[in-house]
């Protein structure tokens, strides 16, 4: 049973730069492990998160494209890096630096997802903020959710197309 969070506080909290948030989860995003700095940064007990579905974190400020761009990448095999703004159960929001691999079994088929997570730098946070709540508007102005993340998307890959890089080489220069 998902635990609702609390609406946004409008507070950003923070967790100490040599601080890893973890989590794995199954194929469909349920959270099979989570580590102590996840559960104090989120504000969930353990039991509480094993079993929820990850999205339980997601801010209403995140674009759902950006998403759907992760979901696309990691079930095509991949490892994806993106900045994400998540929120704690009390509200309040955190920004991480996410590094999610798949997980394969002994022979190689996916059967689950690792993420890792850094405090980010805050310059990319600043540079990321005003992409995303473009990319926000887009998928606002539509009634249908899955035409908003379609044309979202369609304006996010025509912003890294415009700029001449990949997703991967954009997120990357944020972090450098």
């Amino acid at each position: 049973m998902a635990i609702p969070a609390n609406a946004p506080s409008g507070r950003e909290c923070f967790f100490e730069e040599d601080e890893i948030i973890v989590s794995k989860t199954d194929l469909k995003g349920i959270i099979t492990y989570s580590n102590r700095v996840f559960q104090r940064v989120a504000g969930y007990e353990e039991e509480e998160l094993l079993g929820m579905n990850h999205n339980c974190i997601r801010h209403p400020e995140m674009p759902r494209c950006v998403f759907q761009l992760l979901w696309d990448v990691l079930r095509s095999g991949h490892e994806i890096f993106a900045y994400v703004v998540n929120q704690a159960r009390n509200g309040d929001h955190y920004w991480v630096y996410a590094h999610v691999t798949p997980t394969l079994d002994a022979r190689g088929r996916v059967i689950g997802y690792h993420s890792n997570r850094r405090m980010p730098d805050r310059a990319a946070v600043a540079a990321i903020e005003p992409i995303y709540a473009e990319l926000l508007e887009i998928e606002g102005g539509f009634k249908n959710r899955k035409e908003g993340i379609q044309a979202s998307t369609a304006a996010l890959l025509a912003k890294l197309s415009d700029a001449g890089v990949t997703y991967d080489q954009f997120v990357w220069s944020l972090a450098a």
